[in-house]
């Protein structure tokens, strides 16, 4: 008896795969099993260890060697969007297994945007004073708010998405100053900024926002002694990768002062366990990764997913073989 290929679509948090493209003609030729919970370690293993492919909605659960050498039957691996740093393609490859992407969609601007509603949240102390009017109060001695207009913007990582928000500082009147690894003083200059040492611009900024991809020269980057520098009026905000800032240093720095606040949308365990002390924080600001999280974004995944899947059982050239896999 012929029996139908088995699909794990994985990570769909927000259930929504299924309603932004059409999976009939895939469900009507394989067994497809969505799975909307976080799934790591023994649990993602048993989710997946019959599945003939595998669709994952970004890096939302790792795969590492030693479990992809427990997964024979696995012939696809697709992942949303161009990069996956909790993916050993190597060691999928190595398996002959076809690994595949989708489009990433414009996710460059919706994180832009989502750093600038943390930043202007934070600094006009927009929970607080929302919270203070739905107890019935009206203003009191906090509600005396600083201006952006003025003060400097430090954007650490001045890419894609950095140089939107340093486009966004100086509609505002902020001065731009940036840092990354690479960067040069004609970069900087070309989107506006001021190229300065990385210590200066913590020590000075008001505004301290990351846009850097982690890697192992940025891993661990704002640290102990890092934060200390910042100033007591600053905030740090961080839509990029928790990886840039050592966590631990980060609860004992904002209890300490410096920064005087933070705002994140990336957390180094997803979703956020609920016993992390990060909940216990007043002077945190906490949005759950909404960065990437988008209508336009989510459409061109399901898409994305439902055409390669359909390649895939018919037998056809996956749409975007991962760069490694040609």
């Amino acid at each position: 008896m012929h029996t139908k290929p088995i699909i794990a679509v994985l990570g769909d948090y927000e259930r929504c795969l299924q309603s932004y493209a059409d999976w009939s003609r895939i469900q009507a030729r394989a067994d497809v099993r969505f799975f909307h919970e976080p799934l790591d370690g023994e649990s993602l293993f048993q989710a997946v260890q019959d599945a003939h492919a595998i669709a994952l909605v970004r890096d939302r659960s790792p795969f590492d060697a030693s479990l992809i050498k427990r997964l024979p039957k696995l012939k696809l691996f697709v992942f949303t969007g161009v990069r996956n740093g909790l993916l050993d393609h190597a060691a999928l490859l190595n398996q002959g297994v076809t690994v595949a992407c989708t489009r990433g969609g414009p996710s460059k601007e919706t994180t832009a945007e989502l750093t600038w509603a943390l930043i202007l949240a934070a600094s006009k102390q927009v929970v607080d004073q929302s919270q203070m009017m739905s107890d019935g109060q009206w203003r009191n001695a906090h509600s005396v708010l600083p201006i952006l207009n003025g003060q400097r913007l430090g954007i650490i990582g001045l890419g894609g998405i950095g140089s939107i928000v340093a486009k966004v500082g100086a509609a505002f009147g902020m001065e731009l100053v940036c840092w990354s690894p690479n960067m040069t003083h004609e970069r900087a200059k070309v989107a506006g900024c001021e190229f300065l040492p990385l210590e200066t611009l913590l020590q000075t900024s008001k505004i301290v926002s990351l846009h850097l991809v982690a890697s192992e020269r940025t891993k661990g980057l704002i640290h102990r002694d890092r934060l200390a520098m910042m100033r007591a009026d600053s905030i740090l905000v961080n839509t990029s990768r928790s990886s840039l800032i050592v966590t631990n240093d980060l609860i004992a720095a904002l209890k300490s002062g410096r920064p005087g606040q933070a705002a994140l949308d990336v957390f180094d365990q997803e979703p956020l366990p609920k016993d992390s002390e990060l909940h216990r924080i007043p002077n945190l600001l906490m949005t759950p990764h909404l960065g990437f999280v988008a209508e336009p974004i989510f459409q061109g995944f399901a898409q994305g997913l439902v055409d390669t899947l359909n390649a895939w059982l018919n037998g056809k050239p996956v749409p975007m073989p991962y760069p490694a896999n040609s």
